[in-house]
């Protein structure tokens, strides 16, 4: 079965699907999402980072947010949080309803073999301090809890070993979390 991806307009309202290499290769407009978990470390708040499967066919190697990935036609995004958090990183009992949905933001930006991602990106966050994780091989070559200054330090002297996406993610989740 070919996953398909959900295109959308500028101002979110799907207009139809597409298989996912396809919409990836024509640089189309998609709904997506990305799931930021965290807790609140001994001194200072650690983000869940995993890093992407070597098989992948975009960003493999690179390190990025908890799991991201694309909604289902009517599928909601917190609904497929979920699914894909159990799918990638075998993490259940994080339900859709925890998440606080911080909205979407547009990026586009191309990628190796000759891909784009264009994606409406809606951010998820959810604040998990005990969770148990058991990745997916072929989603995930490591888990890890990150320190948001290591992440903060590592954004600034090396940010190529993160996905595309992964700093606005990043940088307007913390910004949520410090205003709240």
């Amino acid at each position: 079965m070919k996953e398909e991806v959900v295109l959308v307009s500028k101002q979110g309202e799907a207009i139809g699907t597409m298989e996912k290499l396809e919409a990836h290769e024509k640089g189309l407009l998609h709904l997506a999402f990305s799931v930021l978990l965290y807790r609140n470390g001994k001194d200072e708040r650690e983000f869940l980072l995993q890093k992407r499967a070597e098989c992948k066919y975009h960003s493999k190697g690179k390190w990025s947010n908890t799991c991201c990935s694309h909604p289902r036609l009517n599928e909601s995004v917190e609904s497929a949080g979920e699914r894909r958090l159990e799918e990638e990183i075998g993490i259940v009992g994080v339900a859709a309803h925890t998440f606080e949905n911080l909205g979407w933001f547009v990026y586009q930006a191309e990628l190796e073999n000759g891909l784009s991602e264009h994606e409406l990106d809606y951010i998820l966050l959810a604040n998990t301090p005990d969770v148990k994780f058991l990745m997916n091989p072929n989603e995930v070559s490591d888990i890890q809890w990150w320190r948001e200054s290591d992440i903060t330090k590592a954004l600034e002297k090396n940010p190529t070993i993160f996905s595309v996406w992964f700093k606005t993610v990043y940088s307007k989740t913390t910004q949520y979390l410090n205003e709240k």
